[in-house]
C-alpha cells in the first residue's frame, strides 16, 4: 500500500489550471466551509495568519476527503518546519521568500527522505503514514510531495533561473504584494513595472515546464495572471471574503 496520491501535484504536472484560495482565519470550521466552495486548493497560512502546528493539523483533518487540496505555507524556509508539516499529513508545502538556488535546494532536500533528501524518518508515529498503517509509505512518499517556492523580491527574480534549475521544485509562486513593495510600489502590484516583472516571471517559469502560481484578490488580476500562463492561481482570501460580506450586510441594514 503506497502513500496517498497527491492530486494537486498530478494536475500541475499535466498542466491543468488549479484555482485556489487562502485560508487565513486559522480555524478548522472556517476552512471546512471554504472546502464546500469547491476550490481546487486552499493555503493553510502559517506566515501571515495565527496558525501553528496544531491548528494546521486540525485543518488538514477537516480537508481530508474533500476536493480542496491543502497547501501548507510555513513562516520561513526552515527544514524542521517542513518536517513537522509533512509528518502532520501535508503533501504540498509553500515556502516564502526564496531568493537563491541554494535556498530552494535546501527546501527540496527537506521534502524528501534519504538518500535524495534529509527528511527525518519518523513516519511510524506520524499521521502522514496513518500511524504506520501504510506499509509502503517510506518507499513511496517522495513521489507524492510537492514543493512550491515563493519568489517575491528583486533578488528572487534575479535568481529565478537558478531556482528553477533545482530538481524537486515543482512550482514557483510569485508574491505580488512583497514584490511590489520591494520594487518601490508598496500596496500597488498593478503598477506597470511590477506587472511587467510578474508577466516575465510567469513566462520564464512555464518555459521550464514547471508550474507558475500567484494570488490575486481583486476581480481583474486573476484573469490577467491566467492569460499570462499561470496555472495555479488563488483568487481570494477567506479573511477578505468574510470581512467584505459582513461589512456589506451591516451597511445594508444600518441605513
Amino acid at each position: 500500500m503506497p502513500a496517498p496520491k497527491n492530486p494537486f501535484k498530478a494536475a500541475l504536472a499535466r498542466g491543468e489550471v488549479q484555482i485556489g484560495a487562502w485560508a487565513g482565519l486559522a480555524n478548522p470550521y472556517c476552512t471546512e466551509i471554504m472546502a464546500t466552495a469547491g476550490f481546487d486548493w486552499l493555503v493553510l497560512d502559517n506566515e501571515h495568519a495565527p496558525n501553528d502546528l496544531r491548528s494546521t493539523l486540525a485543518q488538514l483533518q477537516v480537508l481530508e476527503g474533500t476536493a480542496s487540496h491543502p497547501v501548507v505555507r510555513i513562516p520561513i524556509g526552515e527544514t524542521w518546519m517542513v518536517k513537522q508539516m509533512l509528518d502532520a499529513g501535508a503533501q504540498t508545502v509553500l515556502v516564502p521568500m526564496i531568493e537563491s538556488g541554494a535556498q530552494a535546494a535546501q527546501m527540496a532536500r527537506a521534502m524528501l527522505y534519504p538518500p535524495q533528501g534529509v527528511r527525518g524518518v519518523g513516519a511510524g508515529m506520524a499521521r502522514a503514514s496513518k500511524f504506520a498503517a501504510i506499509p509502503d509509505y517510506l518507499a513511496t512518499a517522495n513521489d507524492q510531495t510537492c514543493l512550491l517556492v515563493q519568489v517575491e523580491s528583486r533578488a528572487g527574480l534575479a535568481a529565478l533561473e537558478d531556482i528553477l534549475a533545482v530538481e524537486g521544485v515543482d512550482g514557483v509562486f510569485i508574491g505580488p504584494a512583497d514584490l511590489s513593495a520591494d520594487m518601490g510600489h508598496l500596496g500597488n502590484p498593478a503598477a506597470p513595472e511590477v506587472a511587467d516583472a510578474i508577466r516575465d516571471a510567469i513566462t520564464r517559469i512555464r518555459a521550464t515546464g514547471k508550474a507558475a502560481g500567484i494570488l490575486g484578490t481583486d476581480n481583474q488580476s486573476p484573469q490577467h495572471y491566467l492569460d499570462w500562463g499561470a496555472n495555479f492561481v488563488a483568487v481570494g482570501t477567506d479573511v477578505n471574503l468574510f470581512a467584505a460580506a459582513a461589512r456589506a450586510k451591516a451597511a445594508q441594514w444600518k441605513r
